[in-house]
């Protein structure tokens, strides 16, 4: 009798996403959240807006979106269940790539990103939007016209090189070093979801990241 003998197959990814993160909030620089210590003034309003410069999540290809998470954090980052999010998901994505984007966003699919939904108690809404997500020169902007509108630029050292943050306690980008940033302007207005603020040259992160989970 003869066997055959299988070579074992390299699992097919759940999600793999690659791109750019943009994210402002409401602390100093640098945000206490990025450490595991409580925010600024004992509670965070951010945003969090991820763009995929190439992506897939479960075959369906999400290369060139963009999603937002309108994000009130009352405590603690790690506190789990305590987010409240409001998502916007870039008008271009078809139904499918928002169900697979929601899927994998709100932790339905496993991995780093089911890791960071854990942390929200809530999702307030999820709604469509043209979305403006551009790094340029280092210079970040954020745009959902009427609801959003930020700019962000890293810190840099003598040399010029951006100024990075590291093995941290908490990260919106999972084992990538995120760069440490100052929001020149930071403006979110949705006062029927309880979400509206305004500031200016405080904490901001930008990052390039790539995040990939295999089930």
């Amino acid at each position: 009798m003869t066997t055959t003998e299988t070579s074992p197959q390299k699992a097919e990814a759940v999600y793999q996403l690659e791109g750019t993160l943009l994210e402002a909030c409401s602390c100093g620089v640098l945000c206490p959240c990025w450490i595991g210590e409580d925010p600024d003034g004992g509670e965070c309003w951010a945003f969090n807006a991820y763009h995929f410069d190439t992506g897939q999540v479960r075959g369906v290809d999400v290369s060139g979106l963009s999603i937002v998470n309108i994000v009130h954090i009352p405590g603690n980052v790690l506190t789990p269940g305590s987010w409240r999010v409001l998502i916007y998901i870039d008008s271009k994505a078809t139904d499918e790539q928002k169900d697979a984007l929601l899927a994998a966003f709100t932790g339905k699919l496993g991995g780093p990103l089911a890791d960071l939904a854990g942390l929200v108690g809530e999702v307030i809404d999820v709604k469509s939007a043209p979305i403006v997500h551009e790094i340029h020169e280092g210079k970040g902007t954020l745009r959902i016209e009427g609801v959003v509108e930020a700019e962000l630029e890293p810190y840099r050292s003598m040399d010029g090189t951006i100024t990075t943050l590291r093995d941290s306690k908490f990260s919106t980008v999972p084992g990538t070093p995120a760069w440490v940033a100052k929001a020149t302007k930071h403006k979110v207005n949705v006062p029927e979801y309880g979400l509206s603020w305004e500031f200016e040259n405080r904490n901001a992160i930008q990052a390039t990241y790539k995040m990939e989970f295999a089930g």
